[in-house]
């Protein structure tokens, strides 16, 4: 399916883990129907709600595998397959263009950084090497570097990179890219809590936590500022604010499967370093998903 004029709500799936810290395939089955069903616009599976960091390139082709047999063209399914190895980058994205993948998402080289040139070389050795759309992915928190507004410019122009998740939560950095977008170059929101308004300077979605507990909230969210009911939107960001930030009171994905196992959807433990939250926050959680109107 083709990506590059996507526009909606994708979803950063979690991966479900049994109790022995097994991946859960066939709780990724009904959590890809749960999606489709609820008119999520496209998954990312592997990213870093996914918990690919704890995963052996076996599963992360598993996953992606069960995640695109079980979509059978239904939904767009992006793999995530950034790493802070360039070359490993090339070969996890070439493994998941094989896999049936219909699009990439590719981090900056976390750790090891790089200067502003080898983070360009860094994102054009796959984008060359793959004929699957590429998005770039900007998140400094996590990765310590960000991509400079003179790379984002350059990258835009690459025929098979399609967009930037931008995840800074930086708006001054999201308006210095703004100019970038046009029909071969979409801007993704990273963060659920300034979606609407990165929406508001040409954006074309969400590449969400928050969908993996209210999925068609966030795909109605997101499709009501689009086909311009804004005062709607607006309205739903801010109801389901106190939600979005709740996600992060601890480091992701940890309250988002918190909050799924609260559910009732049974998706699982983390695997080391990620644990348990502490009870506190647990609690404080339960509370604000209660006044979302979820269960917990």
């Amino acid at each position: 399916m083709d990506i590059r004029n996507l526009r909606g709500s994708v979803v950063a799936l979690i991966t479900p883990f049994h109790t022995d810290g097994s991946v859960n395939f066939e709780k990724l089955r009904e959590l890809v129907e749960w999606h489709i069903a609820s008119r999520t616009d496209a998954i990312l599976v592997l990213g870093t709600t996914g918990e690919s960091s704890t995963m052996t390139h076996e599963e992360d082709d598993e996953v992606l595998r069960c995640a695109i047999e079980t979509a059978a063209g239904r939904i767009p399914i992006i793999a995530g397959t950034g790493s802070n190895s360039t070359q490993t980058m090339l070969e996890k994205s070439r493994k998941a263009q094989a896999l049936g993948a219909d699009g990439l998402l590719l981090i900056t080289p976390y750790y090891n950084k790089g200067n502003a040139e080898g983070i360009y070389r860094h994102f054009t050795a796959v984008a060359d090497a793959v004929s699957i759309p590429c998005i770039l992915y900007n998140v400094p928190g996590r990765t310590g570097c960000s991509i400079s507004v003179e790379n984002v410019e350059k990258l835009s122009r690459h025929p098979n990179i399609c967009g930037i998740k931008e995840a800074s939560g930086d708006m001054s950095y999201a308006m210095r890219i703004a100019h970038c977008i046009g029909p071969d170059f979409a801007l993704w929101s990273g963060n659920d809590d300034i979606t609407v308004p990165l929406l508001s300077i040409g954006g074309s979605g969400v590449i969400s936590v928050w969908a993996n507990v209210m999925p068609r909230e966030c795909h109605d969210m997101v499709t009501d500022y689009l086909e311009g009911r804004r005062e709607q939107a607006a309205a739903a960001a801010v109801r389901y604010l106190d939600l979005m930030n709740a996600l992060f009171i601890e480091v992701n994905p940890i309250p988002v499967k918190t909050a799924l196992n609260l559910m009732g959807r049974a998706v699982g433990p983390f695997r080391l370093p990620l644990c348990e939250m502490a009870p506190a926050n647990v609690a404080r959680l339960r509370t604000i998903m209660e006044e979302a109107g979820l269960p917990a």
